[in-house]
């Protein structure tokens, strides 16, 4: 999974150019606005080749990394 925090951590330096720690929030912060994080979940979903989930896409599950590492480690 620290493969997949990295690959995380670098998709959101691209999108938001700034580089954010693994607790930092995304969502609550504005760091990244609804379009960003849903190319941040597509890009996700094309890395580990799974879908998430629509229930499991809400703000408490994708505010932080290590939020959205707890999150897609229930499907992997």
């Amino acid at each position: 999974m620290e493969d997949i925090k990295i690959f995380i951590q670098n998709e959101i330096m691209g999108l938001a150019f700034k580089k954010v720690d693994f607790d930092e929030s995304l969502i609550k912060s504005k760091l990244l606005d609804s379009i960003s994080m849903v190319d941040l979940l597509v890009a996700i979903e094309e890395k580990t080749g799974k879908k998430i989930p629509q229930h499991l896409i809400t703000t408490e599950n994708l505010d932080t990394i290590n939020k959205i590492i707890n999150t897609i480690s229930t499907i992997i």
